[in-house]
């Protein structure tokens, strides 16, 4: 549903003049080109790890893991009893 011109219009009680001349052009500009990426972890993973760093550096031990060789579990003995 398209909203009609009438409740675009600002209203009244409001000076754009007054409003505009406080503003800072490009003031975020930086911090949104850096971008953001937000993940919310679940409330019992986020309990394991008091900080971002903490986050990250695990995070980052599970990808260099993920990039050891792999044994072939074809070929591996069976365990000992």
């Amino acid at each position: 549903m398209k909203k009609s011109s009438a409740s675009d219009a600002l209203r009244t009680e409001y000076d754009l003049k007054a409003l505009l001349k406080k503003g800072t052009r490009g003031k975020y500009v930086q911090q949104y080109r850096e971008g953001s990426n937000v993940v919310v972890l679940d409330p019992d993973v986020a309990a394991a790890f008091p900080t971002s760093e903490a986050v990250n550096e695990a995070l980052r031990l599970a990808m260099r893991l993920a990039r050891l060789p792999q044994k072939d579990a074809s070929k591996a003995e069976p365990p000992a009893r």
